[in-house]
């Protein structure tokens, strides 16, 4: 799916959201220069993988966070991680790096990727922003409905807390 796609698919569903269209940013310091309306909504997303490249993941934390991957390894009982290469994003999800979001799991035609939101997402006003699988925009949306859409699609949304 692309921008406009998403788009469509968030006006079809009748979802509550914003979008904010804004210059290319590939990383949370570039986002972070443009002013946008829920800043502490900005999601930070990490598309993982196993050593063995059996399993694929795709970490959402709040913006301002870091993720020690030895410790989500740790509390999520997975094989060592590291990041996966750019074609693997390409393949796995239909992205380009920078563009790393969680509407990208909809290009997921095996439903293979599991989805580890951060569930701090869900405290008051449990509003999340992300790009439309592309860098150039920022949806704010609620968290619930974003969950609700990715668990639609079938693949699974762990809920954790991610420190």
């Amino acid at each position: 799916m692309n921008k406009q796609e998403i788009y469509s698919l968030l006006k079809e569903k009748a979802l509550w959201h914003e979008i904010t269209e804004h210059k290319a940013v590939f990383n949370m310091a570039e986002l972070y220069q443009i002013e946008t309306p829920y800043p502490a909504a900005d999601a930070k997303n990490l598309f993982v993988r196993d050593d063995k490249r059996r399993n694929y993941y795709l970490i959402v934390v709040k913006g301002d966070k870091r993720v020690d991957l030895k410790e989500f390894r740790r509390r999520n009982s997975t094989r060592p991680l590291s990041f996966a290469s750019e074609q693997e994003l390409l393949e796995q999800m239909g992205l380009t790096p920078g563009s790393v979001t969680p509407f990208g799991i909809l290009n997921d035609a095996g439903r293979q990727i599991a989805v580890f939101l951060d569930s701090g997402f869900l405290s008051p006003p449990g509003l999340i922003g992300v790009h439309p699988n592309e860098n150039t925009a920022t949806v704010w949306m609620k968290a619930a409905d974003l969950i609700d859409i990715i668990k639609e699609h079938g693949n699974p949304v762990i809920l954790t807390e991610i420190a």
